[in-house]
């Protein structure tokens, strides 16, 4: 600790020192804000090593200057060079602090571009393996792998350099990635779709589980993938396969009960229809659910045919209502037609009994209901009534 009563006494003989103690402060300093730039801001693996280096610098720096000098501040070598420093042991403790956090950060990043390079090299290789892969099974090795990767990249902390630029790349990856995924689940089902119908005709059950191989995979499409409804019908078209070889009768009696379904469905458009129309529509739908009635309960589709059978019961019901209203407001019109044609052969004299009379076909005809062949003329009928009540006033 001699120099510092040599540097209160003789400044002027330190002046070496001091010119050492500037040097590395400045130095340090520099460094420092050199290293802070290149690590928080970098935009390429050279400037996280140049930002190390620099930390190294700064640390060298700091490690020359002596601990006799904090907080004593050179008033005439300042004033004679010029130097904005004040060595405190705050300031050397934050310098020093400062450093250890930046060579925590460089190391951070240089360790993380460790598995970002490996995920990236994967991740390239998975893609070769895809393009080159014969079949299905290849194609979805190199997916997981693909996947493997790109998990791995997600992992990386985005605190460091390779998780901020991982960030920015893995949107694409993912989108590329899922665009592999659907494609290859829809040509997998289509593989299963042909080799089971390579051996349907002599292996039901193998051509039954290769067909539920393709339905699985087709499943796995996304609704909101714009290849989701392909993807539905392919699974439609290979139930309906995988049902008629698995269940050859019931599949034919679903298929009947359908088509009368269709067919009622199909004669009860465009209503109002008359009760016989109904009749007939409801007859279509009785031999609908009859069919379906005859699949036993051990048949495979046994299930399916019970809750067809539940809708089919259901539409059937509400044809029996139309077609009850349709009788009834017919025989409504009817009555009331015989009382209008009695009216007018034999009118009473008087006026009051009349608009009664009136009034109280009326009440008939408001009963009949919309959507019957009858209520477009019980609404003329109406009308008239209500102005031959207005004439009897």
């Amino acid at each position: 600790m001699i120099r510092r009563p040599v540097a209160q006494a003789a400044p002027l003989l330190l002046l070496p020192s001091f010119m050492s103690m500037d040097r590395h402060y400045r130095g340090a300093i520099d460094s420092l804000e050199q290293a802070d730039q290149l690590i928080s801001k970098a935009t390429s693996i050279a400037d996280i090593e140049r930002g190390g280096e620099k930390v190294k610098d700064a640390k060298k720096h700091l490690e020359y200057l002596p601990v006799w000098f904090l907080g004593y501040y050179p008033q005439r070598y300042c004033t004679l060079f010029g130097c904005s420093w004040k060595f405190t042991f705050d300031e050397f403790e934050q310098a020093r602090q400062r450093v250890a956090r930046l060579e925590a950060v460089a190391f951070q990043d240089k360790n993380a571009l460790v598995p970002f390079n490996e995920a990236q090299k994967a991740l390239l290789t998975a893609k070769q393996e895809y393009q080159e892969a014969k079949n299905t099974k290849d194609r979805e090795s190199a997916i997981a792998s693909w996947q493997t990767a790109i998990d791995k990249l997600d992992q990386i902390s985005q605190q460091t350099f390779a998780g901020k630029n991982s960030q920015t790349q893995l949107a694409a990856y993912k989108r590329d990635f899922e665009n592999v995924q659907i494609s290859n689940f829809i040509a997998a089902a289509q593989e299963f779709d042909l080799e089971a119908q390579k051996v349907k005709s002599t292996n039901s059950q193998a051509a039954s589980e290769l067909w539920q191989q393709a339905i699985t995979r087709l499943e796995q499409v996304p609704n909101k993938n714009p290849r989701y409804l392909d993807a539905q019908k392919l699974i439609a078209a290979y139930q309906v396969k995988q049902n008629t070889v698995v269940d050859q009768r019931s599949s034919t009696l679903i298929e009947a009960g359908k088509q009368y379904a269709l067919a009622a469905a199909k004669a009860a458009q465009n209503p109002p229809h008359t009760t016989q129309k109904w009749e007939q529509i409801g007859e279509l739908w009785e031999n609908a659910v009859q069919q379906l009635k005859r699949i036993e309960v051990t048949e495979p589709s046994y299930v399916e045919a019970q809750t067809l059978i539940a809708q089919y019961q259901t539409n059937l019901g509400t044809i029996k209502i139309r077609q009850q209203m349709e009788s009834d407001a017919v025989e409504i019109l009817t009555e009331a037609n015989k009382e209008i044609q009695r009216l007018i052969a034999s009118p009473p004299t008087d006026k009051n009994q009349i608009r009664a009379e009136i009034q109280g076909v009326m009440t008939q005809l408001n009963t009949i209901k919309p959507g019957t062949t009858a209520y477009a003329e019980s609404q003329r009928l109406l009308t008239l009534a209500n102005q031959r009540i207005q004439q009897l006033k």
